[in-house]
């Protein structure tokens, strides 16, 4: 594969290259129409692949904020085309690496010596290289290591790729007005904690710390001493990705047991630390020989205050959803619902929302949920579809909702997906047993 020499971290260089990207899907959209006059009946199938191409080779040079986004919306299957959501998977782990030369000037810069010092052994070549940073295996003492290092450039260049993304994400979100600097401000935050591998340390250690208590998962130890803010050294763990776990066939069972685990994972994070591992795309797991679930990156951790997470959960019970009074006392409380709010606003939104809540609480209403239920996707998916192409949603404001609904409802729609393609069928409450 590629490598990369260089990455542009100027404002800039960056804008520039994005620049060069708007180009090409304008002449993406011109070649369609041009076709289109010649046969009206074609299909936008090859322009969302065209773009969806060209948006990713721009990104993909770019690495950092701008691709991490793009790995983003990959994980919303029922909001974009799927070629974009094919494509854009590809950020997951799937992308140019660092040539050896910047590689060695990053551990020189970073822990003062070059890998050849550090460790016993230290592949050149990464095995892994995705949106932040890449990985590569080393040796040191017998153990067998994963060393994840930063791309140049990525932490400093978060605000300035986040304001060359804000346009498009406006306008796909149908996001108006001031507040949605709120939402913008959450991203930002987030991504720049992933960037400091120091925090990251921290929060893996004490998470794989609380959630060993979790049968059928499994957790890298890292190190301290091999570690600095753009470089993370961890135990390397054996397994093949989930996503090329769920390609093949798999036994039913196993999916079943994996699933459990990935779902007591998510449940006793969510209940009793009350914060969260809010990166569930399949890149992040390994499933090992033994069929463990095994949990490699805790650079994406939302924590959730109380005054979020008591009505959230409040509204996953039936009894609220089918109370009008509670139920929308508790979407102001959520600030789904806003005191400025029109008749037709507040008419519109709560039914939405209640239609849905039903859908997407379902799983809890139950002892026992089987995420390979096409009943349960059909639902969301025609929800989905009914809402992108309603005409009055897009004249209303699409500011709906606490800053904390984008990495809490991320985070549920990757776990639902991760459960659907593994056919799960879990116990909902099983996790329970471990919060004492």
């Amino acid at each position: 594969m590629k490598t990369l020499d260089t990455i542009p971290t100027g404002k800039i260089e960056r804008a520039g290259k994005l620049v060069k990207t708007g180009v090409k899907i304008g002449g993406n959209y011109v070649k369609y129409y041009g076709k289109k006059l010649v046969d009206p009946q074609i299909s936008r199938d090859t322009l969302n692949q065209d773009n969806a191409e060209d948006i990713y080779d721009g990104l993909k040079s770019l690495k950092g904020s701008a691709l991490k986004v793009a790995q983003m919306l990959s994980m919303e299957k029922n909001l974009l085309p799927r070629a974009y959501v094919e494509k854009f998977s590809l950020s997951q782990f799937s992308v140019p690496p660092l040539s050896a030369p910047l590689v060695r000037k990053t551990f020189k810069k970073y822990l003062d010596k070059y890998p050849e010092q550090i460790f016993d052994e230290f592949e050149k070549d990464s095995v892994n290289a995705a949106s932040i940073g890449q990985v590569h295996r080393a040796q040191k003492d017998g153990r067998k290591l994963a060393v994840k290092i930063q791309y140049p450039g990525v932490a400093e260049s978060i605000s300035s790729d986040l304001a060359l993304v804000k346009p498009v994400a406006i306008k796909m979100f149908n996001l108006k007005g001031k507040d949605s600097e709120k939402y913008f401000k959450e991203v930002e935050h987030k991504l720049k904690e992933e960037t400091d591998y120091i925090l990251e340390l921290e929060q893996s250690s004490e998470i794989t710390a609380e959630c060993s208590v979790i049968p059928n998962m499994k957790f890298p130890k890292y190190y301290r001493e091999l570690s600095s803010e753009r470089i993370l050294t961890m135990d390397w763990m054996e397994g093949v990705h989930l996503g090329e776990f769920t390609q093949k066939e798999f036994d039913a069972r196993l999916g079943n047991t994996l699933g459990q685990a990935l779902w007591d994972f998510y449940m006793f994070q969510i209940h009793k630390l009350k914060r969260v591992h809010a990166d569930p795309h399949p890149g992040n797991f390994l499933v090992s020989d033994e069929g463990k679930l095994i949990a490699i990156d805790f650079g994406c951790i939302k924590q959730i205050p109380d005054d979020f997470y008591v009505p959230y959960f409040e509204l996953a019970k039936p009894e609220n959803i089918n109370n009008d009074e509670v139920f929308m006392e508790k979407l102001y409380e959520l600030e789904i619902l806003t005191p400025t709010d029109s008749e037709e606003e507040l008419r519109f939104f709560t039914a939405l929302f209640k239609e849905m809540l039903t859908i997407f609480t379902s799983p809890f209403h139950k002892e026992t949920f089987d995420f390979g239920n096409e009943d349960f996707w059909t639902k969301i998916a025609n929800l989905s579809e009914r809402y992108s192409k309603d005409e009055q949603i897009r004249k209303m404001n699409g500011n709906r909702g606490s800053k904390h609904f984008l990495y809490i409802n991320r985070t549920f729609f990757g776990l639902y997906n991760l459960l659907h393609d593994l056919k799960a069928r879990v116990n909902v409450n099983s996790y329970e047993e471990f919060l004492d």
